[in-house]
C-alpha cells in the first residue's frame, strides 16, 4: 500500500495514494475529509482513481488520523495548507474533491489559487455552515453525545437501522469509532472552524473552473435545498453541475459509496484508464 510522510509546516503529514505511487504525467485528484475525520472516508473513490489513471492525493489534516501537529484553528489556514501541500510534492495543478468541513477548505483553496484548480467538487456542501449550538458546546464538553447527535443527523434512517452498502458493516459505529480516535479538541475545533467561516459566497465568486455540488435527498446537515446562495454565488465558475443522490444522507460516501465514485468520475471526465 502506497502512502507518504511528509514534513509540512514543521510536523509530519501523512497522505493516502490509493495504493498507487504518484506518477509524473498523471492528473491529480486531492481528496479532502470532513471534521472529525480522516483519510479513510475516500477509501473506495480514491482506490479506483489511483488504479485508473489518476495521481491520488488523500491526506489526512493536521492533527487527524496520521498527521501531526495541532488541527488548525480556520478555514482559510486549512486552505492555504492543502496549497502548500500540494507546492511541496511539485503539483501544479489538481482536482479538489471536499466533503463537509473539506468542501469549504476545497472552495476557499480554489478561489486563493484559480490558476492551479482544474476542477472542484464540493460533497455535502452549503455556505453558510453553521454549527448548531447545542452540538457545538458538546464536542467540548460531552465528546461521545457529540458523536451521537452527528451519528442521528448524518446517516439516513435505514442506515441507522443497520442497513449498510458492505453487508455486515454498522455504518454509524464506524464512523463513532472513526471519530473516537481523533485527540481530544479536535472535533470542537473543526466544528468551530466551519461555524466562523464568513468568506463562503466572496471565495465562491473567485472560482473559475468547473464546480460539481454533489448533495443527498436525506441529509438533514447540509440539505439540497439550501444550496441555492451557494450556486448563485459561483456565477463565474466555467460551469457548475449538480447531482443529487437519493436514499442517502451526509454521510454519502459510507451509504452510497458507488454512486458518489460515478459522479466524481463523470464529472472528472473519467480520463486515462489504466
Amino acid at each position: 500500500m502506497h502512502t507518504m510522510n511528509l514534513n509540512l509546516s514543521d510536523d509530519t503529514c501523512y497522505c493516502y495514494t490509493g495504493g498507487r505511487p504518484l506518477q509524473p504525467g498523471r492528473p491529480t485528484a486531492v481528496f479532502i475529509h470532513g471534521a472529525g475525520h480522516d483519510h479513510s472516508v475516500w477509501t473506495l473513490q480514491t482506490r479506483y482513481f489511483a488504479s485508473h489513471g489518476w495521481n491520488v492525493i488523500a491526506p489526512d489534516l493536521p492533527g487527524h488520523g496520521r498527521s501531526a501537529g495541532p488541527a488548525l484553528e480556520s478555514i482559510e489556514a486549512l486552505a492555504d495548507w492543502i496549497l502548500a501541500l500540494l507546492a511541496r510534492l511539485g503539483c501544479e495543478q489538481a482536482m479538489l474533491v471536499g466533503h463537509s468541513m473539506g468542501s469549504l477548505i476545497a472552495l476557499e483553496a480554489a478561489a486563493r489559487a484559480p490558476d492551479r484548480i482544474t476542477r472542484l467538487a464540493l460533497v455535502g456542501s452549503v455556505f453558510p455552515m453553521p454549527v448548531a449550538p447545542p452540538l457545538l458546546e458538546a464536542t467540548l464538553s460531552a465528546r461521545e453525545r457529540a458523536h451521537g447527535m452527528i451519528n442521528q443527523w448524518s446517516y439516513a434512517p435505514q442506515s441507522q437501522l443497520g442497513a449498510s452498502s458492505v453487508p455486515g458493516v454498522n455504518l454509524t459505529a464506524l464512523n463513532q469509532r472513526l471519530m473516537q480516535r481523533q485527540a481530544p479538541g479536535v472535533l470542537h475545533r473543526d466544528m468551530s472552524a466551519c461555524n466562523a467561516y464568513a468568506a463562503g459566497f466572496e471565495s465562491a465568486a473567485k472560482v473559475r473552473c468547473p464546480t460539481l455540488l454533489l448533495s443527498a435527498d436525506l441529509d438533514r446537515m447540509t440539505p439540497p435545498k439550501a444550496l441555492g446562495p451557494l450556486v448563485q454565488a459561483l456565477g463565474n465558475a466555467a460551469q457548475v453541475h449538480r447531482v443529487v443522490l437519493s436514499g442517502a444522507g451526509h454521510a454519502m460516501m459510507a451509504e452510497a459509496p458507488g454512486a458518489v465514485l460515478d459522479a466524481l468520475w463523470n464529472f472528472a471526465g473519467a480520463q486515462p484508464s489504466s
